[in-house]
């Protein structure tokens, strides 16, 4: 995100100097044979390497979260970067640990998601567009599978599927709201049988999820398998393993499940793979990604989408729970402009010093402060420094910091790079070393569907209590029948409030929650719980980032901002 009228990202990005991804490999004593370049400055990461180094210890990790996003940004992938970088100027081995961009938001509001600054990934063009074709696999693969649905219903279906209830929808990585309810199957007997679907965006798609928690090809192959795409006429779940297809979408994911390298502007490794949505998946990056910088270097900061009651909460209890990661610490960024907003400030005003506004908006960094404590690890707040933050603004929440004896640092991250993070560095460093890798839990996996929502719903959200609609009430009833309640609950929910009302910002109190649908993702190894009015499909702003997007004739990039 620009801050400044110096420079913007894509042209700050495309002054750096960049190494070839042979060097990068070579700096983290990667082998000839574990790397695959695409290309100068990008390569996938051969599995082979986890092998290799098994018994090497894992690094300290560390959790980049944040407050409710809001219209002015937060930075949180500015922050991480900036956080890697700075780590590196310590002389700390630490290695970046992110998702890939999703062309959903990249066209339609944010214009490019590999942080800004001097604290970005490169080449953030290739990232934000098209990068290793992991987003295309996934998309692929996907769609697939509703062919393979689809084909076996017009083969005669011998499984004896029911079309009206065939769960499984299609995808697409990009925001089009035209597709959410689609009829399919228009045009005679040879076309295949005429039936309800959809599309959601590919980062909201089981396969997405499924590839960012796989441990490896067979485990791949397993999760695949266990997919539920519909019931029969008898109402029995119909899954992949039943249509015997998990091998065929297991080769057309086998490139897309290794891990890409590539480096930020100050030459530091980043690992970059997967990109659920956190406000309808669980919102981190592969497991591979950060087991394969967990055994390369001595930290990994990494990050977890939207705030702390989504990102955060689906890392500890969907990420950890699916692999052991040594958490050390925790970094919840806020910005001065944010917690305005949740204040009560209006967008235009934001220029203006306004520390009373900017007070009242301390309550939503506190309720996510309280969510970290929860799960019982260290954290350091990062005030991610925007150019135009009035220093009394800055001074009113570093005091407010100080009262309450938060561990804080102004972060400049934007502006200078490593070098403006390393006060926050310093700090993260200090609370890892007296963590013992212990994590709290706030329901434990044999709980009920219900008592996991709650939980969250409550002790995250700050909500009263929950109110089920009559499909949903069905539904978890349905779940429980089949054996499936064992699992997580992921909450998909707005990530603009705390609530499943987006409008309620700062900290809102004496609200239900509101759970109208759930949803099995028996491969990812959760249910999905939809809130609210929260789509799995997007729609384009009035003036989608798109519009601002060109190419020159010598192939230069513009308008990723």
């Amino acid at each position: 995100m620009n801050q400044g009228k110096q420079h913007t990202d894509i042209e700050i990005a495309q002054a750096a100097k960049l190494k070839r991804i042979t060097d990068i490999a070579s700096s983290l004593q990667l082998l000839e044979d574990e790397l695959e370049p695409y290309g100068r400055y990008k390569a996938k990461i051969s599995l082979d390497v986890l092998n290799r180094l098994a018994e090497r210890k894992d690094a300290k990790v560390i959790l980049v979260t944040s407050i409710n996003p809001t219209a002015a940004g937060e930075g949180k992938s500015t922050v991480t970067v900036g956080l890697g970088q700075a780590m590196n100027k310590l002389g700390k081995k630490a290695v970046i640990a992110m998702r890939e961009p999703s062309l959903g938001p990249t066209m339609g509001l944010k214009g490019g998601a590999t942080g800004g600054g001097y604290s970005q990934v490169l080449p953030m063009e290739d990232i934000n567009l098209h990068f290793t074709g992991d987003l295309h696999a996934i998309t692929t693969a996907n769609n697939a599978l509703s062919a393979f649905i689809d084909n076996h219903i017009h083969q005669g279906n011998e499984l004896k599927i029911d079309y009206r209830r065939i769960t499984w929808r299609r995808a697409l990585d990009l925001n089009d709201r035209a597709l959410r309810e689609v009829i399919t199957g228009l045009g005679g007997p040879a076309n295949g049988a005429p039936r309800e679907d959809g599309f959601q965006i590919t980062v909201a798609s089981e396969i997405m999820a499924i590839l960012c928690l796989a441990k490896g090809i067979d485990d791949l192959k397993e999760r695949l398998s266990k997919i539920v795409v519909g019931y029969d006429y008898d109402k029995s779940p119909v899954f992949v393993k039943t249509l015997g297809y998990e091998g065929a979408l297991a080769l057309l994911l086998k490139d897309a499940l290794k891990p890409n390298l590539v480096q930020t502007i100050e030459h530091t490794p980043a690992i970059i793979h997967g990109g659920p949505f956190a406000n309808i998946a669980h919102g981190c990056n592969s497991i591979l990604a950060t087991k394969i910088a967990s055994k390369l270097g001595d930290y990994v900061v990494t990050e977890a989408g939207f705030g702390a009651d989504l990102g955060a909460e689906k890392f500890f209890h969907i990420k950890t729970r699916a692999e052991e990661i040594n958490v050390g610490a925790v970094v919840i960024v806020a910005t001065i402009r944010a917690l305005k907003l949740h204040g009560g400030a209006s967008k235009d005003s934001l220029s203006k010093p306004d520390a009373d506004t900017l007070k009242k908006g301390f309550s939503n960094l506190q309720k996510h402060i309280e969510t970290i404590k929860k799960f019982g690890k260290p954290y350091v707040i990062a005030i991610n420094k925007f150019l135009n933050d009035a220093d009394e603004e800055i001074h009113a929440l570093l005091q407010w910091s100080k009262e309450h004896a938060h561990p804080v640092s102004l972060t400049e991250v934007w502006e200078k790079g490593g070098e403006g993070g390393l006060d926050l560095a310093e700090k993260v460093i200090k609370e890892c070393e007296g963590d013992t890798n212990q994590i709290t839990y706030l329901y434990k996996p044999e709980d009920s569907i219900k008592s996991k929502i709650e939980a969250v719903a409550k002790i995250v959200y700050g909500a009263d209590g929950v109110e089920y609609s009559p499909a949903a009430e069905k539904q978890i009833k349905d779940f429980e029948e089949q054996g499936w309640d064992g699992l997580p609950v992921c909450m998909a929910k707005t990530q603009y409030s705390l609530s499943d009302n987006p409008k309620l910002t700062g900290r809102p109190e004496n609200f239900t929650m509101n759970v109208r649908e759930l949803r099995p993702s028996l491969g990812a190894g959760f249910l999905v719980v939809l809130t609210g009015e929260i789509l799995t499909m997007p729609g384009l702003p009035k003036k989608p980032a798109a519009l601002q997007m060109n190419v020159s004739s010598s192939g230069k990039a513009s308008g990723l901002f």
